[in-house]
């Protein structure tokens, strides 16, 4: 969806914003399609959605328990006053979540196995981990 209304945009050329009563519109469709795209999108049926909390310098929980073959959803939490990262190099995954902000991760369907994660903006924080099986 925010690609097609970029795509739009450009399209329509300059001219588009030239017109006063168009100008305003366009800017709320444009702030709308980032906020969206910036959220994430929203977990499907079937999926499966686990939440952490970075919180007093550590996970919780540190280890989680998820069922293999599914597609996962992670919600991040950062409870606390310093902007995290969250990381795993088993998920491929790499994402900043600022101080009191929540953050969505999608992961395609996991085999079987533990993955590691941490928060690498923050190296006394205990490793957490995802077993799925």
């Amino acid at each position: 969806m925010v690609l097609r209304i970029i795509l739009n945009l450009i399209k329509e050329g300059p001219g588009l914003m030239r017109h006063p009563l168009r100008t305003k519109p366009l800017l709320a469709i444009a702030a709308i399609a980032l906020i969206l795209a910036a959220t994430g999108a929203p977990a499907r049926a079937g999926d499966t959605v686990v939440e952490i909390k970075l919180a007093e310098g550590h996970f919780e929980p540190q280890t989680l328990t998820v069922p293999a073959g599914q597609p996962l959803v992670i919600k991040v939490t950062n409870a606390t006053a310093k902007t995290a990262e969250f990381e795993s190099f088993r998920l491929n995954r790499e994402k900043v979540v600022e101080p009191g902000q929540v953050i969505v991760v999608h992961v395609g369907p996991l085999s079987a196995g533990s993955y590691d994660f941490y928060d690498d903006f923050n190296q006394a924080v205990p490793q957490g981990s995802i077993v799925a099986r």
